[in-house]
């Protein structure tokens, strides 16, 4: 199949809207549903996510796009029973490897994840079926797909669940190009390899580098790659934790991923574990209510007549003193970022959520002043040289 026709581009006025390719087959097969124009941008840049994740580390990956852009990447780490709670799997079973990769990475924004696009590194099992199929969801790209996985997920969205394979075996030309405005632009395809190579270049004082965080470098670096710029990315214990995509200032994005970092710390605050909900509420009713709960708006799900329609009693409020203290107790965070910190104040905001690692270009005019802010806390910086600008 060299083309497939789709129903618009990006919206519904946006027509005619196909993919096609210029020499050769599609390297793809559509095997339920009918996917869309940013359902393939997002599968394919999600791929090349997972797939490039896996090839640095060796671990089943899976990522949970939005917009062309990650709210979660994940590796196949065994799941603890903190996470198997703050995530929902519904189970006390062992799961595959790319099935932990799949609740990891959903579990990093589950409000940002809702109805995301999937992808595997690994090979689609049931394991992986059966927690999607419980999810709001557009679709899933992998290499392959078991008989029983197929078979959950084309009963999904009553039928229409999109689902693609995709060979991985393929390679883009090494040349690339689009129109805007009617304007062709050409460029060469972002074939840098993330490796451990980029990660000797340590420039504080601090330079013990733990295996455990460059393989979150790495994880970090290989997000930030498929991040709509500019783009920070939090990682802990191989997987993403905040994700702050497409600002215009570098401050925001690193305060924006810090955000988030920080909610999902505090959704294993022992209050939000012992949150007690109303039976049969809704997924994303239930998620909702957490993320209002850890907001500074948590009276607007706890005030009377609100609270009953989500909770079997009124919880007590998380407190501002409660949270700055549990945020407190965070360590070990690594922070990337696509392009150089100009300033210190991005270190500065990390700290507060638990960083001790950062993974940077380098290359600002004020690199001195931010690695001495990054001294002040006897943390771990290496300067990669590279920047890893998407758009």
């Amino acid at each position: 199949m060299k083309e497939l026709e789709l129903k618009y581009g990006c919206n519904p006025n946006q027509k005619p809207s196909r993919i096609y390719m210029k020499e050769g087959e599609l390297p793809i097969t559509v095997l339920n549903g009918k996917p869309g124009y940013i359902n393939f941008l997002d599968a394919f840049n999600s791929w090349q996510l997972v797939r490039e994740l896996k090839a640095a580390t060796g671990w089943a990956s899976a990522a949970s796009f939005k917009h062309v852009s990650p709210a979660g990447a994940a590796l196949g780490y065994p799941l603890t029973e903190t996470e198997k709670a703050m995530y929902f799997t519904g189970t006390n079973e062992t799961l595959s490897s790319i099935a932990c990769a799949y609740v990891r990475a959903r579990g990093a924004d589950r409000l940002c994840s809702y109805g995301d696009w999937v992808a595997l590194s690994d090979p689609c099992d049931a394991d992986v079926a059966r927690l999607l199929a419980a999810e709001v969801s557009d679709g899933i790209i992998a290499p392959s797909y078991s008989e029983e996985a197929l078979a959950i997920l084309k009963t999904k969205r009553k039928g229409g669940y999109n689902v693609i394979q995709i060979n991985p075996a393929y390679e883009p030309a090494p040349v690339e190009c689009r129109d805007i405005f009617g304007i062709t632009f050409e460029q060469g395809h972002n074939d840098l390899q993330i490796h451990e190579g980029l990660l000797n270049h340590l420039v504080t004082k601090n330079k013990e580098l733990p295996e455990f965080a460059k393989t979150d470098m790495m994880v970090a670096l290989i997000t930030l790659k498929y991040t709509q710029s500019n783009s920070v990315c939090y990682v802990k214990n191989g997987q993403t934790i905040g994700v702050g995509a497409g600002q215009q200032s570098r401050i925001h994005c690193t305060r924006l991923a810090g955000q988030k970092a920080d909610h999902w710390f505090l959704r294993q605050h022992p209050k939000v574990m012992g949150l007690q909900f109303v039976d049969n509420i809704r997924r994303a009713d239930r998620d909702n209510a957490i993320d209002v709960y850890i907001s500074e708006e948590y009276e607007d799900v706890l005030a009377d007549g609100a609270w009953q329609s989500v909770f079997k009693m009124r919880p007590a409020p998380l407190t501002p003193e409660e949270k700055r203290a549990w945020i407190a107790k965070q360590s070990g965070v690594t922070v990337g970022s696509d392009a150089f910190f100009p300033f210190g104040d991005n270190v500065e905001r990390a700290k507060k959520s638990g960083v001790q690692f950062i993974v940077q270009p380098g290359g600002s005019i004020r690199d001195d002043h931010v690695i001495d802010t990054a001294d002040k806390y006897g943390m771990v910086m290496a300067f990669t040289g590279i920047r890893l600008f998407h758009h």
